[in-house]
Parts: structure tokens; sequence; C-alpha cells
């Protein structure tokens, strides 16, 4: 018969999604203790997104789960950290989970972005996380996607790690927080498994042994527990309290039966999410190659494009300077041949005129050659010739007073004839 309960129980549990799986965790009659004190690592590279440390419950007791640095499983995906709620007669822990939207996580301050209601650390943008470093320490990594904005706590600043019963957080879930929890998510990576594991086996990390102030309250990486990237808790978040023996005990006899009852289906239930962790790393290996695919493509598209612009423009430049230097010496040219022409028809014209004045000149010096010269007088030419007759005269009309007629003048001698 308990055998066969068994079987039923583990046949139920494997039925639940694996995203609700972490909801049915150990529960346990003692509150957690409060959140300790510490300081954030610097983040790794690009990429890594923020979990903040919590207190598990194990064989022991309460043992501290350092705050790390993790790859989401695929871009787009946030983090709602776990939480310890109240849930009349025990503590029951809530899984944390990646999902689009952050959900309900107790109102608890975990600080670094998670201020009790929703994430204040950054978000995605077109495949790329942008960081807020007023509360991230992203300043030893080249990081250009960053911003500034101070977070405002909506919840009461206290360290307080569990929602509900006495002294608890009173917060209550939002409808939108509600709507994110019931939606569909993404199991905690292998590598976040690996690091609980890690801390469960860490006897330093048990509250009863470090009194509420681990010495390894958060690392770089995930299960990495030593070297430059471990910070260690300033102070416990409140005075440590040991629990009662009786409730001690009382606590850890249903916890070992549980634990008995449910270790079968338990380490199925780690095969599964080990397998499913596996496939979303692969998916999310294979987005992210996409992605630095299609950017590398886009890169090499814009390149090709400015290259052909700035080829385009040389050439346009080239023709402009060429058109100039051709107009310019089509300019040249042609002054130069106005010039060349007139000066020819300068010249053409001064010959033109030396010639006619030449011409002009050899024509009146041939006229002047032409005309016979004038005949000396001869002895014959010189003789007085004979009187002719001179026509009758008219009658005067009217009788004028005449002058005294002047003497003659002597002949001239004829001259004698040249021999």
């Amino acid at each position: 018969m308990r055998i066969s309960r068994l079987l039923l129980l583990a046949v139920l549990i494997l039925a639940i999604p694996a995203s609700l799986f972490a909801q049915f965790g150990v529960s346990i009659t003692i509150a957690p203790p409060a959140l300790p004190v510490y300081e954030q690592p610097m983040i790794p590279a690009v990429g890594y997104m923020w979990t903040p440390g919590y207190w598990a419950n194990g064989d022991e007791g309460y043992f501290w789960v350092p705050g790390t640095w993790v790859m989401p499983p695929e871009a787009g995906l946030l983090w709602t950290p776990g939480y310890w709620g109240w849930g009349g007669d025990t503590f029951a822990w809530n899984g944390g989970y990646w999902g689009a939207q952050l959900g309900f996580y107790g109102g608890v301050n975990y600080g670094f972005g998670y201020g009790g209601v929703g994430y204040g650390g950054g978000y995605w943008s077109n495949g790329a996380f942008f960081y807020n470093t007023s509360v991230n320490n992203v300043s030893g990594v080249n990081i250009t996607n960053v911003y500034s904005k101070t977070v405002i706590n909506e919840t009461t600043v206290n360290h307080v790690s569990y929602n509900g019963g006495t002294g608890g957080i009173t917060a209550r879930p939002t409808a939108a927080e509600e709507t994110a929890t019931r939606a569909q998510h993404t199991p905690p990576t292998a590598l976040q498994t690996q690091h609980v594991q890690a801390a469960s086996t860490n006897h330093a990390l048990l509250a009863s042994v470090n009194q509420g102030r681990p010495a390894i309250a958060a690392t770089a990486k995930p299960g990495e527990f030593s070297g430059h990237g471990v910070v260690a808790a300033k102070t416990a978040g409140a005075p440590y309290k040991a629990p009662a023996a009786e409730n001690k005990a009382a606590a850890s006899k249903p916890a070992e039966n549980k634990a008995t009852e449910n270790k079968p289906a338990e380490n199925k239930a780690a095969e599964t999410r080990t397998t499913e962790n596996k496939a979303a790393v692969n998916k999310a290996e294979e987005n992210r190659a996409t992605e630095n695919k299609a950017v590398e493509n886009k890169a090499a598209s814009t390149r090709t494009t400015e290259n052909k612009a700035a080829a385009n423009k040389a050439a346009e430049n080239k023709a402009t300077e060429n058109k100039a230097a051709e107009n310019k010496a089509a300019a040249t040219r042609t002054t130069e041949n106005k010039a060349a022409a007139n000066k020819a028809a300068e010249s053409k014209a001064t010959e033109n005129k030396a010639a006619e004045n030449k011409a002009a000149a050899t024509r009146t010096t041939e006229n002047k050659a032409a005309k016979p010269k004038e005949a000396r007088p001869t002895a014959e030419s010189s003789k007085p010739t004979a009187a002719r007759a001179q026509p009758a005269s008219h009658p005067a009309t009217t009788a004028h007073a005449q002058p005294a007629p002047h003497p003659a003048k002597e002949e001239a001698k004829p001259e004698k004839p040249r021999q």
C-alpha cells in the first residue's frame, strides 16, 4: 500500500509542469533568518544577470545560497526570485523561475533592483540587456548598454526574508503579478541548480554556524565559492536566534519522513529539470548565435551600403571635377582661339592695309611716270601767232568810258635753235 501511494505521488508530481514544481518544496515551522547585508560582486562579463541570495533549508536547518551572476536561458527572460511564505501552519518555499515578466516574490526586499515589487536592475531591448548602474556593479567591464535610475522601494526597507506569519511581510500579489505567476515559466538553469547543491554541502553556510552572517554571501559566478569574486557579508540582517530544541526536533522529523517519501520523485524531477535546463541552454546558445549572425549580416549590409554610397559620391565628385575641368579647358581654348582669330584678323587687316597703301603708292608712281613731260617752247612756238579774227562785237547798248590803253610790250626775241 505504501509503495502504491509513493508511485501515485510520483506520477502526480511528474504530471505537474516543471515551471510549477518549485511551488512544492520543503515546509517547516521555523522562520528563516533575516537576510544578511553584503555588497554585489562585479559582473564577470556582458550578458550576465543578477540573482539574489536567499536562505534555503536542508537536513541541518537553514543554509545560505549566495547571490550570484548567471546567464539567462534565453534573451528576453527575467528572474523572479523565490521566497518563503507562511501557509497557516508551516513555511513553504516558492521557488524562483525565469519568465518574460516578473511575478510575485513575497514582497521581500532582496536588494540590487529586487526591492519587493518588480525589478529595477535593467530591461531587455532588441535582444540586448540594459543595466541600471545605480543598483548593479558593472563598472569594471566594458558594457555600453547602461543607464542610471534611482530605484524607489515600494515596501518597507528591512531584512525580513519571508512573507506572512509572525513578523513576516504582509505584501500581497497584484493582478499583474498573479498573471505573470500563472504564465509559462522556465526553470532555473543547470548551473543555478548546481550552485544550490554546492551551497547545501558547504558547512560554513549553515545559519547555525555563521549566525546569519555567511562568509560567502555572494559570488561572481555560480558554484565558485573561492577566489577574488567571493564577497563576505558585512553584518547579519538581524540578531540570529537559534531555534528551540523541541521545535528543531519536531521540524526535522517530518522533514526526514517527507524527504524519504519524496526522494524518488525529487530525483526524477531533478533529472527532468536537468534535461529541460540543458535543452534551454542549447536553445539559448542557438538564439545567441542567430542574433549574432543577424547583427553581423546587418553590419555587413550597412558597410556595403556605406561603401557603395561613398563610391557613388566619389564618382559624382570626380565627374563634377572632370566636367568643371573640361568646361574650364573649353573656355580657355575658346578664349585662346578667339584671341588668335582676332590677332589673325588684325594682322590680315594690317597686311591688307599695307598692301592697299603700297598698291596706291605704286599706282600713283605709275600714273606720274605715264604723264607726258611739258614741252619746252621752241623758236617757232615762240613766234607770235597771227591774230585771229575776232568775232564782231555786239553793239553796246550803252557807251562806257574805256580806260586808256597801256603801251604795248616789246615782243620777245626769238631764241636761237639749239645745236
